[in-house]
């Protein structure tokens, strides 16, 4: 069973090897509370994952560490396992996805460990990694559903208390559950006035679909780019914690969660993956009742792949009303196009791509269709765009 005596000996453990994470005050992501950010994505990984997954390690037995270790992981426990286990001189296999980031696992095999990709989601790499802790008997270190990784993961609820003791309530990225289950079940124990909640992307809803039917529930399918919480069945034994110390599950979108990243990249100078975010996305659009309260978001990871940041980005500018595309039907005649770019530079936007087409099949002979890339400051700028040019007698056609 996971106590407070356990998760008070992982911190003593980890002492020496994670890292104390920051909490920052954030004023310019929320102005509905006081916002706190747990920077959990500078541990020394990358991810909290450290904690858990040291921490489990060092209580193996001599035995166990002599058959080595396996895991499954989207990538973020991996590393945790990897480093624990080569700092201890042990044998690891971790199973991944194969749609796992290449930077995450990349970084796994440079820790030590023996990396084997298994095609699909999270829990085919679990089913595969379970089929091969049979075979040879090596010590499986579960990602989430194990008394020791919650533990580990909860000496981040004693921090959070530590740093800021007047905290009222706090915010947790959900996958399978390790780290809510940690962090609330210390929470609760030392303060139980503090609110806890969680939260997933509405594309992998496993714990909060369970939560609400009341037992836990495998999904059919998980389709996020937040693949650090893309779980589809959460774990026994965090689902009957959250169930008691979790005081509400909620979900975010994917260009929600991509807005949170932008956010936290241009007003705090930080680089989350989309499960680390997901907690910020849920204070910035307002699915918690923490109007006026120190909050504090975990940022639980931060290894996000640069081919994906790049996308997640362009997605993250498009929700924030920071670019957009227009699509006006003009006539084929000279000062059309100076009309419009006129327009556009007295609203203070900037044009980034023009396109024209003729060939349109369903355009009049002496018309054309123009698209223009924009950069622009918000959705205000965006309507008065649209309105000025209206008024002026163009056709926006989208």
């Amino acid at each position: 069973m996971v106590t407070l005596d356990k998760i008070y000996h992982a911190a003593f453990v980890l002492k020496q090897v994670a890292r104390r994470t920051d909490m920052i005050y954030s004023p310019k992501l929320s102005q509905d509370c006081e916002l706190y950010l747990k920077t959990e994505n500078l541990q020394l990984t990358g991810s909290f994952k450290l904690r858990g997954a040291y921490y489990k390690i060092s209580q193996l037995s001599e035995e166990q560490r002599a058959a080595g270790i396996i895991a499954c992981s989207a990538g973020n426990h991996a590393q945790g396992v990897a480093l624990a286990a080569s700092r201890m001189g042990i044998h690891s296999v971790i199973c991944m996805p194969d749609g796992a980031p290449i930077s995450k696992v990349e970084s796994t095999k440079a820790l030590g460990a023996e990396v084997c990709l298994v095609q699909g989601a999270y829990d085919d790499a679990y089913a595969h990694a379970c089929r091969l802790q049979q075979e040879t008997g090596m010590t499986f270190i579960h990602p989430f559903n194990d008394d020791e990784v919650i533990a580990g993961q909860g000496t981040i609820g004693l921090e959070i208390l530590d740093q800021l003791p007047e905290v009222d309530a706090v915010i947790c990225p959900i996958g399978g559950g390790g780290l809510i289950s940690g962090v609330a079940y210390a929470i609760k124990k030392l303060n139980p006035n503090v609110k806890v909640y969680g939260v997933q992307a509405e594309n992998a809803p496993s714990m909060a679909e369970s939560v609400r039917q009341g037992e836990p529930i495998t999904l059919n399918t998980v389709e996020t780019f937040a693949d650090g919480i893309a779980v589809k069945h959460p774990g026994d034994t965090t689902f009957a914690i959250v169930r008691d110390c979790v005081d509400a599950v909620v979900t975010v979108s994917e260009d929600e969660i991509a807005a949170a990243i932008l956010a936290l990249i241009e007003k705090q100078k930080l680089i989350a993956e989309g499960a680390g975010a997901v907690s910020v996305a849920a204070a910035m659009f307002h699915k918690l009742p923490i109007e006026g309260k120190k909050v504090v978001c975990i940022v639980s990871g931060g290894n996000i792949d640069v081919n994906i940041l790049s996308r997640v980005i362009t997605r993250g500018l498009v929700t924030a009303g920071r670019n957009s595309m227009l699509q006006i039907a003009l006539e084929d005649k000279p000062g059309q196009l100076l009309g419009v770019s006129r327009i556009v530079s007295e609203c203070g936007a900037n044009v980034v791509s023009v396109h024209h087409e003729r060939s349109d099949a369903n355009m009049a002979v002496t018309s054309c269709f123009l698209t223009l890339g924009l950069e622009t400051r918000d959705f205000e700028q965006i309507a008065q765009i649209r309105e000025r040019l209206t008024a002026a007698g163009f056709k926006i056609v989208n």
